[in-house]
């Protein structure tokens, strides 16, 4: 049996159809579902500053390079101290008394501005007062009286803003004097106090 030439022209469109159909198919498909996009580059993390240990921050040059105050004078400010101590005179006291007269005072108030105003710029400088009795008197009641003179004297000197722990206080009693005659006139010469630096370097 022949085939139609009919049966063949339409199975020949069948298959055409369905062929073009099956590819339009798969066209829509195909633009139904496009490529994922590209992934951003965002997504990769990036370096920050912020996650980096932070290094400590150099000291102030001002800091690093100033240097401590010296708490001791040099050589030329303990020769003017040591002006300022032979000006301020010794000051004297009455017989069997350890109160400051008016000329001690005066004495002590000469130059002991001054004084302070050196000698509280470095606290590692110290003096010291002695205390000297005339030789009446027993050796222990003397002893005790140039302690109470001395006091005084520092007490004053604390008065007018020199630091107590930079001044101590000593007693001689009867034990050094400056003068050795047996007169009104010698013995006044040592019922005193005097003032001295008490350390060196």
């Amino acid at each position: 049996m022949k085939d139609s030439p009919k049966l063949a022209v339409a199975t020949c469109a069948a298959v055409a159809a369905f062929a073009l159909l099956g590819a339009g198919c798969a066209k829509k498909k195909v633009a139904a579902a496009p490529p994922a996009p590209p992934q951003p580059a965002a997504t990769a993390p990036a370096p920050q500053r912020a996650s980096t240990p932070a290094r400590p921050a150099p000291a102030p040059t001002r800091a690093a390079a100033s240097t401590p105050a010296p708490r001791y004078p040099n050589a030329a400010t303990r020769a003017r101290i040591d002006e300022l101590l032979a000006k301020i005179e010794d000051a004297y006291f009455d017989y069997n008394q350890h109160t400051l007269r008016p000329d001690a005072l005066k004495a002590l108030q000469a130059d002991s501005t001054e004084l302070r105003d050196i000698v509280t710029q470095y606290p590692d400088y110290k003096m010291t007062i002695e205390g000297h009795c005339d030789e009446r008197g027993s050796e222990e009641y003397n002893m005790a009286l140039g302690d109470q003179r001395a006091k005084a004297a520092k007490d004053y000197l604390v008065g007018v803003g020199i630091p107590d722990a930079q001044l101590s206080v000593v007693s001689y009693g009867k034990d050094k004097p400056v003068c050795e005659d047996h007169d009104e006139a010698c013995w006044q010469r040592n019922r005193r106090i005097h003032i001295v630096a008490s350390n060196s370097k």
